[in-house]
């Protein structure tokens, strides 16, 4: 059994905005959702025993992400190394997507809420990327732009390639 999570903020004024990508990617990968008040997650199930699959968008805002997951974890008795959290990376250039496995939240405050709430690091992360961020602008307010005009162009060619390495980790 493997979880999925993707990260992001609920609500139609945070939809299209760069920390809400990885909300955008596992909507292309699951369907179906809905919301489990026990996981205060939007939930998604697919698959049976060994190949099964839960896919779920946190409900509790990006830096409450912790919450969420390690309800759904301790209640399917799902271990991190069986986790696969996707989210933005602001150190990553723009569309550039990285795999990377038990690593720290750089600072990444959904994913540090993550780490604190399983007591572990030791899951996979699918980093997107975001950057770089403008000096003049402030991380908390650069997260939480919605992408430009250009950068829209090009979500569907990041959201396939994200799918993608979804489909390796899973596999």
């Amino acid at each position: 059994m493997k979880l999925i999570i993707g990260l992001g903020n609920p609500g139609k004024k945070y939809e299209k905005t760069r920390h809400n990508i990885g909300f955008r990617i596992i909507n292309e990968v699951a369907d179906n959702f809905k919301f489990e008040k026990k996981f205060n997650a939007e939930f998604s199930e697919s698959g049976t025993g060994k190949t099964k699959l839960i896919f779920a968008k946190p409900q509790t805002f990006m830096n409450n992400s912790g919450v969420a997951v390690a309800a759904i974890a301790k209640f399917h008795k799902i271990k991190p190394e069986n986790i696969i959290v996707i989210h933005d990376e602001m150190d990553l250039n723009f569309g550039k997507i990285k795999l990377s496995f038990g690593s720290r939240s750089a600072g990444h405050n959904g994913v540090q809420s993550i780490i604190d709430s399983l007591g572990a690091n030791e899951f996979y992360r699918i980093r997107v990327g975001i950057g770089p961020r403008p000096e003049k602008i402030p991380t908390e307010k650069y997260v939480l732009q919605k992408f430009s005009a250009l950068e829209e162009k090009e979500i569907k060619k990041i959201i396939a390639e994200a799918v993608e390495k979804i489909k390796e980790s899973i596999t």
